[in-house]
This record gives C-alpha cells, structure tokens and sequence, in this order.
C-alpha cells in the first residue's frame, strides 16, 4: 500500500488548515470545547455550517452539479483530519450527508431542485425518523403508518431517539405503507415537514444530564399528520432499499482523524492531573493504556488508507463499512473511559455548570472535568446507533468473510 501523497493533496490540507486558523473564532473553540457534549445552540450550529458554505466547504461529498465541493477522496480525508485537529464542530449529518444523498439518488428532479440547495446552505435542519419503540435494530418490525389518502399521505405512529428532532424543520422517516409477508417490502421513505399539524416533540433525559433547556434526543409523535404525495422518495414500498443505502453513508465516516484529538485531549489532561506520585502523565501504568488504545488507532488507520486507496480508484465503501463503525466506536468508548479515569474522583460533580455556554463560574476541579463523565455517559450510544454493533458483526460475517 502506497502511503504517500502528493504535493497537491498536501497543499490541499494546508489550505484547510489556514482556512480554519482564519475562520474558526476562538470564542466558538472555547464555547463547542467546553461545552459537556458539543451541545450547541441550533444558531450557532446552523453559523458554524453556512461559514463553511460560504468558504465552499460545504458538499465535500456532493457531485459538483448540486452545489457541491465534490473533494476527493484523499482530500476528504484531510479535510476531516484538519477540522478534528482544531475540534472543530462537526456538520449535522442528518441533511448534508444521509438524506442529501438519497435525494441525488433516488428523488426526483423536482425533489432535487425544492430540497438539495436549501440543504446545501443549512437554510434547512433535517432530523432522521427510523427507531421506534420496540422497532430499533430490527427496524423491519417498525409500525408507523402511512395511510395512501389519494393526493396525500396520513401518518401515525412515533419515532425515538431522535436526535436534534426540537430544532428541526424537516424529518425523513421510514413509514409502513402496506403488510406484506416479507416486511421490508411494505416500507416506504417518506420527507414531512416537522412544522406540520400534529407532529408533537416530547425530549428524552439522557443520563449525560444535558445543560437545563437542552436535551439531545426525542420522541416524535405522528397523529393523522398530512404529508403530500410528492414528498414520497422512489417508488412506495422500496423504502427499504432506499434505507440501506443511506445507512453506507451514516456508518462509512473515518474515525481515526478525531480519535487521535481526542486521545491528545486525554494526555492533555494527564499532563494537569496530580496524584500522590507527581503527576499522571508520569504514571507508567496510565501511560500504557494510553499506548494501548494509540495501537488500535494507527490499525484503524491503517484500514482507512486501505479503504481510501479503494475509494480513489473508484470502488465504493460496502460492507467494510460496519468494520470502520464497530471498531471506531469501541475506541471511542475507551477514550471517554481514559477521560474520566484521569480526572478521576472530579468526574463525580460531572452536572457542574461551569463553564458551560452561558456560564461564568468556575468548574470544580479542572477545565477537563466538567466534560469528561458527560461525554463518557453519552458515548455508550455509539456502539447502538446506526446499527448495533453486535448487528454490524453480523454483517462482517456474512458479507466480508462469507459465513452464513
């Protein structure tokens, strides 16, 4: 495997890195880095996106006759590299990067034309409609229903465990439009405006315990909301495939770029935190678990470059895709583990308010503290979401070693 890159694609990554050393004020980087779980306003979300519009960084996937950058895949590579390096905040993925290309694939011109630009300059915040309650891994068994009323739609049924759904304007949802003895067959992919008529958001507390006026995740209820005929995606019934699809996108990211930061983050802390010995950065047996989870880091990123070696010759991601999810998560895990064991009994008080957005006081113990237990408790998601990895397992089996 070739490792080198070119000159090109190395002043491509520093044309990044100045961009965001212009760009990304140091009033966002302190407010997104102290922040417990990169909680951020919906404005200051939708700010931070529509800067990287406007500096013709947004669509780093997108085909250029949509708006979009259309980077390579080596640029993509170190575009994302760049923005984990500055933590800086992530685009909301729901929009731009799931049902974008579900639209560009399947939807119609005129669904081109209404939803892709307003998506593309974050006019729009999209939110995603698959869980349901009793319906999450086995998402074949969902029972929202979707009732054909001749030019419209009428939909009941609830989603859960949405994420963003109290600042979002639209929700693309998988919906049942007939029983068939095969239950894929009878899903159908839906877009519905969540400002229509009976649509109700209820949050879900999470145990992160998100600052007070904020919560992460939803429940959408869906009493007899109307949704017209030409916000159908592809063909009724084919919702499955359409589903499939999109999930490549959602489970296909790397995750070496940010692991790294965040792995930083933690020797970062270790170099403030004292024990009865001196300081923690000094102490052999942390620092191995540090070398531990790096090991696994570089093997991950390893993959990636093979993957991205298979992407810049034209192939796309398939199955290996659940690889990069499963083992990036799990890492993930194990830093948000070395987070709190470094700031160790300081990670009790995790609720602390300081220095939250709209916070002065002080935290209780170090600046790590008031964020480390908060984002150890809500990563356990990672390894459920988009797929359980146990699921993905089950992918790997079938799809990339060929058992049955």
């Amino acid at each position: 495997m070739d490792l080198q890159f070119t000159q090109e694609e190395l002043d491509f990554q520093s044309e990044v890195r100045e961009w965001l050393k212009e760009n990304y004020s140091e009033d966002m980087r302190k407010r997104y880095g102290n922040s417990p779980n990169g909680h951020l306003t919906r404005e200051d979300h939708m700010e931070w996106q529509q800067l990287l519009y406007k500096g013709g960084w947004a669509g780093i996937n997108w085909p250029k006759e949509y708006g979009g950058a259309e980077l390579t895949a080596t640029q993509k590579y170190f575009f994302n590299k760049e923005m984990a390096a500055v933590n800086a905040p992530s685009v909301i993925a729901f929009g731009e990067k799931m049902v974008a290309p579900v639209i560009m694939a399947f939807g119609t011109d005129a669904q081109k034309e209404k939803y892709l630009p307003d998506i593309l300059a974050s006019k729009v915040l999209w939110c995603q409609g698959y869980s349901e309650p009793g319906s999450g891994s086995d998402l074949a068994s969902l029972k929202t229903k979707a009732e054909d009323k001749g030019d419209h739609y009428l939909v009941n049924g609830s989603k859960t465990w949405t994420t963003m759904a109290q600042f979002a304007d639209m929700i693309f949802c998988l919906v049942r439009t007939s029983n068939e003895e095969i239950r894929q067959m009878g899903i159908s992919f839906l877009l519905i405006d969540m400002h229509s008529p009976g649509i109700n958001v209820q949050p879900i507390v999470t145990l992160d315990k998100a600052p007070e006026g904020y919560q992460e995740v939803n429940t959408v209820f869906f009493e007899d909301v109307k949704v017209p005929k030409e916000n159908l995606i592809g063909e009724e019934g084919k919702g499955w495939t359409y589903a499939k699809y999109l999930l490549e996108f959602e489970r296909g990211n790397g995750y070496s770029a940010s692991l790294y930061s965040s792995l930083d983050r933690v020797v970062e802390m270790a170099k403030t935190q004292m024990s009865s010995d001196g300081a923690l950065i000094e102490d052999t047996a942390f620092l191995d678990k540090v070398a531990q989870v790096e090991i696994q880091i570089n093997a991950l990123e390893a993959t990636e470059l093979r993957i991205l070696g298979s992407l810049s010759a034209g192939q796309n991601v398939g199955p290996e895709s659940s690889l990069l999810k499963t083992r990036g998560t799990e890492i993930g895990q194990l830093i948000t583990e070395l987070a709190v064991e470094a700031v160790d009994y300081y990670a009790l008080p995790f609720n602390n308010s300081g220095p939250g957005i709209g916070h002065n006081e002080p935290p209780i113990g170090s600046d790590f503290a008031n964020t480390s237990a908060p984002r150890y408790f809500n990563y356990r998601k990672a390894s459920i979401y988009a797929g359980s990895n146990e699921i993905q397992r089950n992918i790997m089996a079938k799809l990339v070693l060929g058992l049955t």
